[in-house]
């Protein structure tokens, strides 16, 4: 099937170009930021699993210390120390999946679907849990709103650990969800919901 020509591939690019410009400004003050804050680079480059079980690199402002992942595990616990205090706010409200516009226009993700997850816990989908490789992953779905607040959700203590016991499950069974009755009107109001989330989170 011929992904690219779809009416919600067309609306990623479409949508991604048009919010460019405000990207750019706000891309160019939140690296001097993070450059300031901590040494090290402004973008992490982490390895998902997406489309088909392809591998990718998903982009994210940095918002933990250099060798973060060596240092810890994958899931971040609450009040992590490894997280930079520039890296606590762009956390607080999201904006640090931002630069994912950039793996949107590539192709390797879509504005909505399910959150890509690390080949750890991917390797484990079995029966249903399939299908969530069947789409584009995306930067917000029902998950991610569920768990707008996942360092809470797993706590200060072991996180992995937390989020294999707790949260993998749920997170998948949103994601099947999604896979199964998503529409393109019903990615609009997902679009929404997840701005209302944020900004209610902001007040």
């Amino acid at each position: 099937m011929n992904f690219s020509l779809s009416p919600k591939r067309i609306f990623d690019i479409i949508a991604c170009l048009m919010s460019f410009p405000f990207f750019l400004l706000f891309f160019a003050i939140t690296a001097i930021a993070i450059k300031l804050d901590s040494s090290g680079p402004v973008i992490y480059r982490g390895w998902r699993t997406g489309l088909h079980g392809k591998s990718f690199r998903i982009f994210k402002f940095r918002t933990m210390v250099v060798d973060a992942e060596k240092i810890g595990g994958g899931t971040t616990a609450l009040k992590d120390p490894r997280i930079t205090r520039i890296g606590n706010f762009l956390r607080r409200y999201k904006l640090d999946e931002l630069p994912q516009v950039l793996n949107v226009i590539k192709g390797d993700m879509s504005i909505v679907g399910p959150r890509p997850e690390l080949a750890q816990y991917t390797n484990l989908y079995k029966g249903e849990e399939l299908i969530i490789l069947s789409v584009r992953p995306g930067i917000t779905d029902y998950s991610s709103m569920k768990f707008i607040a996942l360092d809470e959700a797993v706590g200060a203590g072991d996180a992995d650990r937390a989020f294999e016991e707790t949260v993998l499950a749920k997170k998948n069974e949103l994601r099947v969800k999604y896979v199964k009755e998503h529409t393109f009107f019903g990615d609009l109001k997902l679009i929404l919901q997840t701005l209302c989330l944020i900004f209610r989170k902001a007040l």
